[in-house]
């Protein structure tokens, strides 16, 4: 159907990295290793959740939500991009195309509010410990990890729903690797300034505002550890905060300098590179960063790892 050089399409195709067949299999190699890594990085730090009682604390709890965030947002975008390296018609359905989008954009906004919500426990730990476990209780971290999805969830349909209402140009091309939002409606045949001022709004609310909270609270952290008088206590109350601070650091960066003025977003190659640092590279490293040089991880990963040793010791006697 076609009305003023408009019309609805079935299907896109997206163009992906590459074209060169040999560049192609090198990246599916090497995509494929990051997801598989990503995968069971992020499920170990669940599991070992579950199984150990240390474990089972509001920071923890927060951090399998994380981690079941990054498996979901790698899965939302690397299998469909990895099937595309091997083919040579890269389609994907106008249904496909819409539930990508909704997942990657509601996933991410998910983990934003996620980390705000993690600084503020934080926040709690360092700047009033002796009141944390009265602070920080199980009902509240609930309603806090539900309000993370809900929101995250609710600004994603609206986005999607607002940019599958565009009619689309004859072309039918996506210069991208996925259904990314920014890509998808530069296909509009009409204006959507609209839509960039939902995007700006979303941005303020999904973004800017969890990234303003993550800010105060670690300007009151950091304003209480310098009170601290021993340079232990000092060295531990830092510790405490070192690993959400680099996922922060990594998360919020980029997205900032993307979503924040559409109208003076980055070139096509820069929006590919944003969207496999967000889809392959933070999702795998999360689970390194919070495990690497946390004692309790080792600790519980170390467990298992001798329950294993023991159960594997019986069935061979």
């Amino acid at each position: 159907m076609k009305t003023n050089n408009q019309t609805w399409v079935s299907e896109f195709i997206l163009l992906g990295l590459s074209s060169d067949w040999g560049t192609q299999v090198s990246l599916f190699a090497l995509f494929l290793i990051m997801y598989l890594v990503t995968v069971l990085g992020n499920f170990l730090i669940v599991l070992l959740t579950r199984l150990d009682s240390r474990l089972h604390t509001p920071m923890y709890f927060f951090l399998t939500n994380l981690s079941l965030v990054d498996i979901s947002y790698a899965t939302s975008i690397v299998p469909q991009l990895l099937v595309h390296f091997l083919t040579e018609r890269k389609v994907i359905s106008y249904l496909s195309c819409a539930a990508q989008l909704f997942f990657s954009l509601g996933l991410g906004g998910i983990e934003f509010v996620l980390l705000a919500v993690m600084a503020y426990d934080c926040y709690v730990a360092v700047c009033d410990p002796l009141r944390y476990s009265a602070i920080m209780h199980g009902r509240l971290c609930a309603r806090l990890a539900i309000s993370s999805w809900v929101s995250g969830s609710i600004n994603s349909l609206l986005q999607t729903v607002i940019t599958f209402q565009l009619p689309i140009c004859s072309n039918k091309v996506i210069d991208h690797i996925s259904c990314e939002l920014l890509a998808v409606l530069r296909l509009a045949c009409v204006d959507t300034s609209s839509n960039e001022v939902a995007i700006m709004v979303s941005s303020i609310v999904l973004l800017m505002t969890p990234f303003c909270l993550v800010l105060f609270s670690y300007i009151r952290i950091i304003s209480t550890i310098l009170k601290i008088q021993s340079t232990e206590g000092r060295r531990k109350a830092f510790h405490t905060c070192t690993s959400h601070l680099t996922v922060v650091a990594l998360c919020y960066g980029v997205t900032i300098f993307t979503y924040i003025q559409p109208h003076s977003s980055p070139s096509v190659l820069q929006e590919k590179m944003i969207s496999l640092f967000y889809a392959i590279l933070t999702p795998m490293l999360n689970p390194m960063i919070y495990s690497l040089r946390n004692k309790d991880v080792k600790g519980a990963w170390q467990k298992l790892l001798g329950q294993f040793s023991g159960l594997t010791s019986k069935l061979e006697t």
